[in-house]
Order: structure tokens, then sequence, then C-alpha cells
């Protein structure tokens, strides 16, 4: 996911949009005939040849064969100004064909409500391929945006422990279960010179997301949702213990020395060169492992441990951490029966094409999925077939503030210059601000 959730003043604006006029960018050029030609215009973070955009046109090109004149145009905007242009084009109802949500679970879920964006769990119903998503991918959305399925995921990861094989094997350690044999081998690999973790403190979010799961692990996989709702808050005791075990893995030095300056790349790099023996990071990770130019330790020496169980916990390792990065909303302005049209040929058929064309695990199920696809990828492809119950991360469902406070401040919290108890009262204080 790599995203960073930025501030933004989105709700306001567009329910202030609500009642304007305009004719919705896209509407009118799309088509009432379904089957006729569409052209779908596609506001997105990524350029033309990432990911995303190339996996739509690759479908626009088959699409086009029975739909001649069918186009699709990908018009960039940076991550950092997409609220912005939501808020511009909101306000216009000028919102195109497809666009990526806004950066925040909270303004996603008003994008809904307001009526811009489709309602796609009955949309998919009804055009019948709501069967072509995948029930881990509609339950994070739906967590995600007030129970509601706003956004077609484009992608979705789970997340874990990354582990080299070699390195365990070599000091007789076995794939941790529960929390204190993970600490029992990070132990193990301090005591013979081998870094245990690699992560960004510069980022900050790779430490939160270990900070989430023990939270997760501990009180059961609605803690954070209570949090959000008011029903708890961070500094309750048993919050601060999780913070306290995160705050424990890096006073014992198991990030090494440099975690508080240490990019997101860089960080990678230490595992894939086999500098450290562990890695929590998302499944988007595994092209980099699938890189014999950045994996310099082999995909097949990579193994990957669900985030551990803790001991008396409500949670279990069954619940698997997920996200579906940044995901795109469709206009409700701009829908019209063509659109209706391609959208079920893009259910049908974007897992497969993603997987094929760009090794991309999606939202989407892959009715034929590629013979030659990596361990690494398979691996993950069955975590998340098998997941029943995905879970979010910590700051999932906290303001643009709250998140900013929390991944600033968690380099602070494993180096030791801020305690458990004042990490977590910061961002609870960021949260009722």
């Amino acid at each position: 996911m790599r995203s960073k959730f930025a501030a933004i003043a989105v709700a306001a604006s567009l329910l202030a949009a609500a009642a304007c006029g305009g004719t919705g960018k896209g509407g009118s050029d799309a088509g009432q005939d379904a089957s006729g030609p569409v052209n779908v215009e596609f506001l997105s973070v990524q350029q033309a040849t990432d990911n995303w955009p190339t996996v739509l046109s690759d479908l626009m090109t088959g699409y086009s064969k029975d739909h001649p004149g069918s186009a699709l145009k990908n018009t960039f905007v940076a991550q950092t100004d997409l609220d912005q242009k939501l808020q511009l084009l909101g306000a216009q109802n000028a919102l195109p064909v497809l666009f990526n949500a806004p950066n925040t679970p909270a303004a996603q879920t008003e994008m809904g409500q307001t009526g811009k964006a489709v309602d796609l769990e009955a949309k998919l119903t009804e055009l019948g391929v709501i069967d072509k998503v995948s029930p881990a991918a509609i339950s994070v959305v739906k967590q995600l945006q007030g129970g509601k399925f706003y956004a077609l995921p484009f992608e979705l990861n789970v997340e874990g422990i990354w582990f080299n094989k070699k390195i365990f094997a070599d000091n007789a350690i076995t794939e941790p279960r529960t929390w204190d044999e993970l600490t029992a081998a990070a132990t193990t690999l301090q005591g013979k010179g081998i870094q245990p973790f690699a992560a960004s403190g510069v980022e900050g979010w790779p430490i939160t997301r270990l900070l989430g799961d023990y939270i997760f692990r501990l009180l059961g996989p609605d803690a954070l949702k209570k949090v959000a709702d008011g029903q708890a808050k961070l500094t309750d005791p048993q919050y601060v213990q999780a913070a306290q075990a995160i705050a424990d893995l890096g006073s014992k030095g198991f990030f090494g020395k440099g975690v508080t300056t240490l990019e997101y790349q860089p960080a990678e790099d230490l595992f894939l060169q086999g500098k450290a023996g562990m890695f929590y990071m998302g499944s988007w990770a595994v092209g980099d492992f699938n890189d014999p130019k950045k994996n310099k330790i082999g995909a097949d020496n990579i193994g990957y441990i669900p985030f551990p169980a803790v001991t008396g916990g409500a949670g279990n390792a069954e619940q698997t951490p997920m996200n579906v990065g940044l995901p795109t909303m469709v206009s409700a302005k701009a829908y019209t029966p063509a659109v209706g049209e391609w959208l079920k040929y893009l259910a049908t058929n974007y897992g497969g094409t993603a997987l094929t064309k760009r090794g991309l695990i999606s939202g989407f199920k892959a009715a034929t999925p590629p013979a030659d696809l990596s361990e690494t990828t398979k691996l993950v492809q069955t975590r998340i077939d098998g997941t029943k119950e995905p879970v979010l991360w910590f700051e999932a469902l906290f303001s643009a503030k709250a998140t900013s406070v929390s991944q600033k401040n968690a380099a602070r919290l494993v180096t030791g210059s801020m305690s458990p108890q004042d990490f977590m009262s910061k961002v609870q204080d960021a949260l009722a601000g």
C-alpha cells in the first residue's frame, strides 16, 4: 500500500456540492446503449504505465473488439493533490467515470453517502457479477467505508512477517507462531550478530503496523473500531500494553541502530541482501521479491509468517491484516448502461489480467490464473483465498491528523525517546482534536 493518508477537507464540500448541477465528465459520451461504445476517463494517482492503468488499458483493448470505438483515458493526479481535485470536480458535479477514492476512509464514505459514487455492491449484484469480487476484498472495503462497498479493489494485499529461510535454518529457528516464540527467535538472531527486523522509522507505518496487529491479537479484531467509535481509548491499559510490547522490540535493539533514518527501500534492501532475518510488510513487496536485480537472497529463500498469536489474547493468527491499496470509485453522475456493461467486463476479467500482465493480486477473482506464478505469489493468493476474517491496520479508521501523529512518532516509540503511554496519549489526543 505504502500510501500516507493526507489531511483533507472533502466532506463538507461534497455535502455542499450535492445540490450542484452540471454534466458528469464522461457521462454524456459514455452512451445510453449498453451494447455500444464506452469512453472511460480514469482519474488516477498512477501514471499510464503503472499497474492499474496498464491493466485497464489491456482490458479496454479486449473490450473494444466487441464494442468498437470504446476508449480509456488515464488522467494522472499526484496523490497529494487528489483530495483537492476530487473536491473541485465534486463541486462541479463533473467526476469522471472512474476515479481513485479520497485518501481517508471517512471521505470515501462521505463520497458514497452524498450520492457522488455508485453503491457497487448493489450495482454489481444487479449486473450479475458481484461473485467476481473476493469476499475478503468486500469485507476490507466495508470495514473502511461504514459498512458499504463504494470502491473497486484494484489490488488486495495481505500483511505479515517475511523471513529468510536460510538464516532461520542455519540458526535452528522454527517459524514462530506466538509472540513469545517471535521474540525468542529475534533474541537468537541478535545473539548471532544478525539484525532481527528491518523496518523504516522514517515512514513510521511499518512500525505502527506491528502495533495494530498486536492490538488485534490481544484484544480481538474489533479493538480499533471501538477506539474509532469512542467505546475505548488508546490510553486504556491493554492498548498501552501493546505499545509497550513494540517498544520492547526496539529497546532490545531488534530494529538495528539506524531505524530512525531508514527509508522504505533501504529497509527492504537490508532484508533482500540477507542483512536482516525478518521484514514485516504487505504483499505489494512480492514484486520486488520476484525481481532478481533487487532480491539477492532468492525468492525461494523467502517464507511468510502470519503475525503471531499473543498468549491469552482474544484474537488469533487466522485474522489476517489486509488492505486494498487506494481503491477506485465509479461516478454516479457519469454512470450509464454502457458504463454498466464495461463494469461487467472489468469485474469478470480484471483479476486474471492483473495476474498475467503485472503479477498483481487484486480484489477480483482470477478465472484462469497463469500457470507460471512465483511461489511467493501463490503463497499470497492462498492466504487471501483462505482468509475468513480480514482485519485492518493501526491508523485505518483514524483521522488524517491522528495518522500523521502516529507515524511521525513511531520511531521515537522504538528508540525509547517517547514512552508507550505518551505515544498513545498523543495519538488519542489527535483523534479527539
